[in-house]
């Protein structure tokens, strides 16, 4: 784990951070960056996989939030097929109930930073995709 944020930045090849704010990003870097976390709350994966795969050599902050938000969707999709074994003892349909609104918050919370031009981080995520 690496205490610098800065290095990991330069590692990553995404833009040095700026009062909190990604340097020079245009309009379109900052849209498929909002898009790629908002269609995961529609499509779930799919909509961040196809920006990832399309936009991933054109601009590192696109490259970056559509993994965090691929892999953020693989992360709900683990915990919908463990709530599907719990709906067996029937606690699974509150956790399903509590799955659905983190992942609503959380993609929301993306969606507006990647808006911004912040690069988002979510709280509870496996990082498949480095």
């Amino acid at each position: 784990m690496n205490d610098d944020p800065q290095q990991e930045q330069r590692q990553s090849g995404v833009p040095p951070v700026v009062a909190g704010k990604l340097e020079s990003l245009s309009s379109d870097e900052r849209t498929f960056g909002m898009l790629s976390h908002l269609l995961g709350i529609f499509t779930g994966f799919i909509g961040p996989l196809v920006i990832w795969l399309i936009k991933k050599d054109d601009s590192a902050f696109v490259d970056d939030q559509a993994k965090e938000s691929l892999n953020f969707q693989a992360t709900i999709l683990i915990g919908q097929v463990i709530n599907c074994g719990l709906m067996l003892v029937c606690i699974g349909y509150i956790t399903f109930l509590a799955l659905w609104v983190t992942t609503l918050i959380f993609c929301i919370m993306a969606t507006v930073a990647a808006n911004k031009g912040e690069r988002y981080r979510y709280p509870i995520n496996i990082r498949f995709i480095k």
